[in-house]
């Protein structure tokens, strides 16, 4: 009975999230937020922070170096253009191989160290492969100047079947469709709601309490004879298989890809989105990503002509002291209102925004109710 309880819960969470990605354009356009380009970043980061929270939210290991596998799914993209063909699900389906083998390799040296050690470690590994990409390997990765589409590249399985791209530079295509606009971000959405579906299934799984039993107490896993290496070894390689996946739609919606992609600030990125919305949950670190890439986007875009209009109604000596203190947190000055929130809730909910949103419901749930709205039977989020 409980099973089948939880399995109905499930599918309605995935209605529920389906719903929400697909309706995306109507429910972000009135706060500015309903327009293609956004709307894709939303779902690739969204996927990018759901593979991390895989293994950060599951396993407690906490990598700085995820962005190496942003960056090499992208160069695998973008590869693929060049060589074989404009089609996103053949350069989808290199980015994710290829980010899982550098994940297996990368982990395989990381995990045999736990704690800020493998933190330091993954680090340090991501950062020789920012190096390497911006100057060693500068004839596969182009350096400072990014990998980018030429009129010159093979394209040999486009050219195979007779497809010519003209004087102009080709840009992804699906059946027709240019992976660009709208179209771009329902294919990134589609994608979204099947990482998101697997995510569901991963957490649900026997691997996944396996997982959460690493996170709770390895040294007493390890006493009783059983070797959490390859679960936690697995889940790396997952999650870097996310993360390939979502440096890959980078590359689909704008076909090209710089060493920028792997800097250790895109690591850090991650992680605040996964800490912000709620390591361990399903739904945090899609929240999480939403957050952060709004802030980026919307606020950042909030300059003093905007202000001056938004005070328009207060006298002038006011309305220029209004527009002077608000500045500091818009515009240019966005990091420090993201500083800010992050810090109330670190401090006042340190599960994350989903144990406001927890919270909420729980006081306000109509009696018999589940208690967590992710429908999970799992321990709270990561303290």
């Amino acid at each position: 009975m409980g099973n089948t309880d939880t399995k109905r819960k499930d599918l309605i969470l995935l209605a529920g999230f389906s719903a929400v990605v697909l309706l995306a354009p109507f429910i972000f356009g009135p706060v500015g937020a309903g327009y293609p380009d956004l709307l894709q970043k939303f779902a690739i980061f969204g996927i990018f922070a759901m593979g991390f929270n895989i293994l950060f939210g599951l396993t407690g290991y906490l990598s700085f170096g995820h962005a190496a596998f942003l960056g090499v799914g992208s160069y695998a993209a973008v590869w693929t253009f060049k060589l074989l063909t404009m089609n996103p699900f053949v350069a989808l389906s290199l980015a994710v191989l290829i980010g899982g083998l550098f994940a297996l390799a990368i982990g395989f040296v990381c995990l045999r160290r736990s704690g800020i050690y493998f933190s330091i470690l993954t680090l340090a590994l991501a950062q020789m492969s920012y190096n390497l990409a911006y100057s060693v390997l500068t004839p596969i990765t182009n350096g400072e100047t990014g990998l980018q589409l030429a009129q010159s590249d093979p394209r040999s399985l486009d050219a195979m079947f007779g497809i010519d791209y003209g004087a102009v530079l080709p840009s992804s295509h699906l059946f027709g469709i240019d992976m660009t606009g709208y179209p771009g971000f329902y294919f990134c959405a589609v994608m979204f709601i099947a990482c998101f579906y697997l995510s569901m299934r991963i957490f649900r799984s026997p691997f996944g309490m396996m997982l959460r039993a690493v996170k709770s107490n390895q040294n007493r896993m390890n006493y009783t004879g059983l070797n959490s290496r390859p679960y936690t070894l697995t889940a790396f390689v997952i999650s870097g298989m996310y993360a390939g996946l979502a440096g890959g739609l980078l590359a689909v919606t704008d076909p090209l890809a710089g060493a920028e992609r792997m800097q250790w600030t895109a690591s850090g990125e991650v992680v605040l989105m996964t800490i912000l919305g709620g390591a361990g949950t399903l739904l945090g670190p899609v929240i999480g990503a939403g957050v952060i890439k709004y802030f980026e986007n919307i606020f950042s875009a909030f300059n003093e002509g905007f202000l001056l209009d938004v005070f328009d109604f207060l006298p002038e000596v006011i309305q220029h002291a209004a527009v002077s203190v608000s500045s500091l947190f818009v515009g240019e000055g966005w990091h420090l209102t993201l500083g800010a929130l992050f810090m109330v809730i670190v401090i006042f909910l340190p599960g994350g925004l989903m144990e406001g949103i927890n919270r909420l419901y729980r006081k306000f749930r109509p009696k018999g109710g589940s208690s967590d709205p992710d429908a999970a039977p799992a321990p709270a989020p990561a303290e």
